[in-house]
């Protein structure tokens, strides 16, 4: 049998088939993927084969049909494994807050860059819009100016006063769409604004550290329309892996695009003469937050040769 995996639990993966039936499958224990080093071999979105056993009633998933793409990050302990957060995606939403939680340009570069290396198209929603003071929409409105000049589509909503719903709708319709952020930004609220009838579990956010507390423990799909809508657990943080360090540019539209014209085509940017991409820096046509995200990825690089 053919299904669609919707969720996963940790120890289950929960199947849909094209009949719309549901099927609580689990994994042999010698399954492996063999060009991803992963600590979860399958993931939501994924396509699988599955028989339902002798007795009819213990399904096991024999085998994953060739993915689209696929959303990685590196995983929580110091291994060089990567967590598969969902496949065969669309496009990639990261969910934002100016300050509730706080966000970095590196985090937003770093999921921006990620979905670049793994050719998934990204958006980026700002969400809590109605909490924010003069100071922040002035922050709001710079970082919007910022990634649309690089080409990438901002939202700025409130999932909880309906604002901007409309129009972030009728973008992802359609569309198998990840929904990533950090825990606390409102995912799950503005995954509820779009489906009502989908009641994902929501939090608060921590008074004293301005932070989100994780709600969401497992990735699961919701039909929205003719696409889906991913909701994955909050992320504090985005390791680059399987990205080669000559590459890290290329993740860069703006300097991707700069970088043709240095002298050297192995050019990091950091010290070679004839750089394009410093010129262009001192002549703040690449933003300086930009390049100090992409100079933190090159710091993994060295991370790695002493770890």
């Amino acid at each position: 049998m053919e299904g669609l995996v919707i969720k996963n639990t940790g120890s289950q993966y929960v199947v849909k088939t094209s009949d719309n039936e549901i099927f609580n499958c689990k994994i042999k224990g010698v399954f492996r993927l063999k060009e991803i080093r992963s600590t979860n071999p399958v993931a939501v979105g994924d396509r699988v084969f599955f028989d339902l056993g002798e007795d009819g009633q213990s399904p096991m998933i024999t085998d994953i049909a060739d993915r689209k793409n696929y959303m990685i990050r590196r995983a929580s302990n110091l291994s060089k494994q990567s967590h598969i957060i969902a496949c065969n995606l669309d496009l990639a939403m990261l969910v934002v807050t100016i300050n509730f939680p706080p966000v970095s340009t590196v985090f937003i570069d770093r999921f921006l860059a990620t979905s670049e290396a793994y050719k998934i198209p990204s958006i980026l929603v700002f969400n809590k819009l109605d909490k924010y003071h003069e100071k922040e929409i002035v922050r709001l409105n710079e970082l919007c100016a910022l990634y649309e000049n690089i080409g990438y589509r901002c939202f700025k909503v409130s999932a909880t006063e309906n604002i901007g719903i409309s129009e972030l709708k009728n973008f992802i319709e359609g569309k198998i769409t990840l929904i990533s952020g950090h825990s606390g930004a409102g995912k799950s609220t503005l995954l509820n604004a779009i489906l009502p009838d989908t009641n994902a579990r929501t939090g608060e956010i921590s008074a004293y550290h301005n932070k989100g507390m994780h709600t969401t423990t497992f990735s699961e799909m919701y039909a929205f329309g003719d696409g889906y809508l991913i909701d994955t657990p909050g992320i504090k943080g985005l390791g680059t892996i399987d990205i080669r360090q000559q590459e890290a540019g290329h993740f860069f539209p703006e300097i991707f695009s700069v970088s043709k014209q240095c002298k050297f085509h192995n050019c990091t940017h950091t010290h070679e003469p004839d750089c394009a991409v410093q010129k262009a820096l001192n002549e703040g046509n690449i933003s300086e937050s930009r390049f100090h995200s992409y100079l933190s990825i090159l710091q993994d690089y060295e991370a790695e040769k002493y770890r």
